[in-house]
């Protein structure tokens, strides 16, 4: 403990302390968390968190409610007294630390981690955690994982329950990977710790415990999300009224993504412009906005196919549409139409600093970006594709309808 610290309950000026235990209970707890869960007035967690450390506890132990606040008001509501919080594994990790963190000043808090459910799977099986893909289904979509499904690649999964393992095996088996070699990994530090293997086509586990985390060694030649923008345009369902895969590649460029942005995606249709930007990274955020409620209810089926199933839908009528919705860092305005009213609604929400790219494919939507252009700068360019097809017995070059792409970034100074 540092030299400055009384130590009973915590460092001093800390009076909160997040706990991380396995399943070994207090056996698995160094000094300092023993004293932290001793020396509470009030110890905070799980039923199965509080009874692992039941035999340290002499404070108030309180579940939390149902369901879980996360605004941690009981907690908060006990500022500068001695208050534990006990966490399964490490609580900063897809744990109850990152919800503590939001709330409370990190200088009025410890933490005592212990090993994750991911540390503990990996030195089971050998695996080198940096070299193998991780991912929380705990209380998430399972869809989740779909964007890690890459043939020679290990995941690690943490399920919520026990019909996660068997739920897994289905989805890969759906999607052409029915071959891949899945490990379960239950109660893993526990007493009741156990470790299986089969195939994804042949898992029949039964009596699965709650506390587990599959390990998949992925096999076959499934459907695949490639890391390049510019999906294939069959890996989405759509009525033909979609970004193709070229001019969506070139428009993601524009578009420039970075790490915890958020997209407008108005016109959305089939959804993949918003889709492909949060492919780019988990922090990624992107809200749809589509009048069509056939298209809209297609865009949320692609989302939740191609991994993204926080992508958002909106479904209706721009600018209306854009009222209570966060500003975005960047905004993307589809080809089909050509109401002024909607883009300059949308240029005057987006933040400072932000892009915006704009792509027309009729007449009337080019006249309106040549305006904008015109009146703010930015770049204009023109795509042009074309197809080998059929002609008869031979081939040749059919062309698409051509785009024009206006891309411009909000002046800075307006912050």
């Amino acid at each position: 403990m540092p030299p400055e610290s009384n130590y009973d309950h915590a460092p001093s000026n800390r009076w909160l302390s997040i706990v991380g235990i396995g399943e070994d209970g207090i056996l698995g707890l160094g000094e300092g968390a023993r004293g932290a869960v001793a020396s509470a007035r009030v110890v905070f967690g799980g039923k199965r968190h509080l009874e692992l450390a039941s035999t340290l506890i002499s404070g108030n132990a309180r579940t939390w409610p149902t369901p879980f606040d996360v605004a941690m008001a009981d907690v908060v509501a006990l500022r500068g007294q001695p208050v534990c919080v006990l966490a399964s594994g490490d609580p900063f990790f897809f744990g109850v630390g990152a919800t503590i963190a939001k709330i409370i000043e990190a200088n009025e808090y410890v933490s005592f981690p212990a090993p994750s459910a991911f540390s503990l799977a990996a030195s089971r099986l050998g695996w080198a955690l940096q070299d193998v893909e991780t991912v929380s289904l705990h209380g998430r979509p399972i869809d989740l994982i779909r964007p890690f499904l890459h043939p020679g690649r290990r995941v690690l999964a943490l399920t919520s329950d026990s019909r996660g393992p068997t739920a897994l095996a289905q989805m890969l088996c759906d999607m052409g990977f029915g071959g891949s070699r899945m490990t379960v990994l239950e109660a893993l530090g526990g007493t009741h710790e156990r470790i299986r293997s089969s195939e994804a086509l042949d898992l029949r586990f039964t009596d699965i415990n709650e506390l587990n985390v599959v390990a998949i060694e992925l096999c076959g030649s499934g459907r695949v999300l490639p890391l390049a923008t510019g999906l294939d345009d069959a890996l989405f369902e759509h009525d033909g009224q979609i970004t193709k895969r070229e001019i969506r590649a070139v428009t993601l460029s524009a578009l420039a993504p970075r790490r915890g942005e958020l997209l407008w995606d108005i016109g959305a249709g089939s959804g993949s412009i918003g889709i492909e930007w949060m492919l780019r990274h988990p922090s990624m955020r992107a809200i749809g906005i589509e009048a069509d409620p056939v298209r809209a209810a297609r865009a949320r089926r692609n989302s939740e196919s191609c991994g993204v199933p926080g992508y958002e839908l909106v479904q209706g009528t721009a600018p209306g549409a854009f009222a209570n919705l966060d500003a975005p860092d960047a905004i993307f305005i589809g080809g089909g139409g050509s109401d002024n009213r909607a883009f300059e609604a949308a240029a005057a929400r987006l933040k400072p600093g932000g892009r915006l790219v704009a792509n027309a494919v009729t007449l009337e939507m080019e006249a309106v970006l040549l305006a904008a252009q015109a009146r703010l700068g930015g770049r204009l360019i023109r795509l042009q594709i074309s197809r080998a097809e059929p002609v008869g017995s031979m081939q040749g070059w059919r062309a698409a309808m051509p785009v024009t792409q206006w891309t411009w970034q909000k002046a800075e100074e307006d912050r």
